[in-house]
């Protein structure tokens, strides 16, 4: 039968370190030699938490600022972006 790890607080600081600087569970627990979910319970009691990530979106515009003219980068990109007019130019109308 496998022995019971004692966690001490050494450990719990160790833990606490690994996951600080963005090591996955499962690394964590390799290095420990226990079992995954052993190492994500004892991080979630004693408080390890991966580090902040910065904001990924752009800060929101100011809501009194004058509507974008039509195919504006910022609102055409936002239109297309996941489809298969990703990365394309705004179609400009031809007029015959």
């Amino acid at each position: 039968m496998p022995q019971k790890l004692i966690w001490s607080a050494p450990r719990d600081a160790e833990l606490k370190r690994l996951r600080a600087e963005g090591e996955t569970w499962d690394e964590i627990a390799r290095l420990f030699g226990i079992s995954r979910n052993a190492a994500i319970e004892r991080g979630r009691r004693i408080g390890a938490r991966l580090p902040a990530r910065a904001p990924l979106a752009a800060p929101p515009q100011a809501p009194d600022r004058p509507p974008l003219p039509p195919g504006h980068p910022t609102s055409w990109g936002a239109i297309i972006a996941g489809t298969l007019l990703a990365e394309t130019a705004y179609p400009l109308p031809v007029f015959a």
